[in-house]
């Protein structure tokens, strides 16, 4: 309630990130199917997605996305639509709102991933690890999906030679349970801070407690 007894309305969606490979050739027969299925899951959780705006992994997602129709925006690394189209090749489907960053891949990645309240990685290369290092240094909530490619094994052994303990990254390779527990991390970052995050039904996102089971 605020101060006249009325009762607040809170339409506030997190912006969930997808990071992972433009070229899947390396990726193995379930990346399609799981990329998919991680973007309808976003949505299903009540999350908006957010991705590079680019072939691959996160394209996949951003179509199981608006398969369940949900939003999806794209942050490109070209200044316009058209340098999106004919230098970066990179496609607009399944895109609902395009943020033209002007700054190239590595640009790009850093404004991407720091518009996020949480990054998933799928599988990936050298630029996935770029975000990955990103919102791990920025102390985001990550989700690295596990699945048939190296991605997650590399990331692991990243994080073990590291020599830095971090609480708020989930290894899963189940889709929805991923996504419930990032969600979960996320309102919890939220409420530690001070900032109002209630009544998730409310708002469009079930429990994440509901969603594991």
């Amino acid at each position: 309630m605020d101060k006249d007894g009325k009762e607040e309305k809170n339409n506030y969606k997190l912006k969930l990130c997808v990071s992972g490979a433009a070229e899947t050739g390396h990726c193995g027969l379930d990346a399609f199917e799981k990329g998919k299925e991680l973007g309808r899951e976003i949505v299903r959780q009540g999350g908006i997605l957010t991705t590079g705006a680019t072939t691959g992994f996160p394209f996949w997602s951003a179509t199981g996305a608006k398969e369940e129709g949900g939003l999806s925006i794209g942050f490109s690394p070209a200044s316009t639509e058209e340098e999106h189209l004919q230098f970066y090749k990179l496609p607009l489907d399944y895109m609902d709102v395009m943020v033209y960053t002007g700054f190239g891949y590595s640009g790009r990645n850093l404004i991407l991933t720091r518009s996020a309240d949480a990054v998933f990685i799928g599988c990936g290369r050298i630029g996935t690890i770029n975000e990955f290092t990103v919102a791990y240094e920025d102390g985001k909530p990550i989700g690295i999906l596990e699945g048939d490619w190296e991605t997650d094994e590399v990331l692991k052994h990243m994080l073990d030679a590291s020599n830095r303990t971090n609480d708020k990254i989930i290894f899963d390779s189940d889709p929805k349970k991923l996504v419930a527990r990032v969600i979960e991390k996320v309102i919890q970052e939220k409420e530690s801070h001070g900032r109002i995050y209630r009544n998730h039904g409310s708002m469009g996102i079930p429990n994440p407690e509901d969603l594991i089971k």
